[in-house]
């Protein structure tokens, strides 16, 4: 495949996998031939094994750091403390891109900022949804309550009130009390039982001091 042929593929989207480059009569040894010269050449960027992004000459689009996290490990959606800084519920920027995933946890250092995969066993990979993060941009983020019950279930103490009053905690209206429940009742751990009743005097103590 010819450089111009990538480009005009791709279109405005600014990631792809190197199975884009396998239709046709084309061999995984030429592939990756071809995909090691465009690397050097600095045309694109290998962010991990098989997933590639153009260079920022050839860049139409940014992606957003979401699609990006969501590219680099499928069957994983954006959460804890990433998700709360995109909902507003803390007040620091978070340069780590954090993710929930069924696989391996790991962490990847790529050209474009540092991307964490978390572990949670299957029973506990729920409540996410697709949203649009920029324009024409779509990723998996947790609900606002399901990235706080993650930063609870992934993070030691996670659930302590001590520890919940630290992240500074703001606009909690973002938080909706059923689904906050229904959640609760699915993950079925005392751990997280705690710390959604922290959670929930919080809230109380905020709407009391609004009075």
């Amino acid at each position: 495949m010819k450089w111009v042929d990538l480009l005009n593929l791709i279109g405005e989207e600014p990631l792809f996998t190197s199975a884009l480059l396998r239709s046709g009569r084309v061999s995984d040894a030429e592939v990756r031939s071809q995909l090691s010269r465009w690397t050097k050449a600095g045309r694109i960027l290998q962010l991990r094994r098989g997933v590639y992004l153009l260079a920022p000459p050839y860049r139409k689009v940014e992606p957003h750091p979401f699609l990006i996290a969501n590219h680099l490990r499928s069957g994983s959606y954006v959460s804890l403390q990433s998700a709360l800084a995109h909902y507003g519920m803390i007040p620091e920027h978070v340069p780590v891109v954090t993710s929930v995933t069924t696989a391996r946890p790991e962490r990847l250092d790529t050209p474009v900022g540092t991307y964490s995969f978390q572990h949670v066993k299957q029973s506990c990979f729920f409540a996410y949804v697709q949203v649009e993060i920029s324009q024409r941009q779509r990723a998996f983020i947790a609900t606002p309550e399901k990235a706080l019950l993650d930063l609870m279930y992934l993070t030691p103490q996670g659930e302590r009130d001590l520890y919940l009053r630290g992240l500074r905690l703001q606009n909690l209206e973002t938080i909706d009390p059923h689904a906050l429940a229904m959640a609760v009742e699915r993950f079925g751990n005392a751990k997280i039982r705690r710390g959604a009743e922290n959670v929930k005097r919080i809230i109380e103590e905020e709407e009391y001091d609004e009075l």
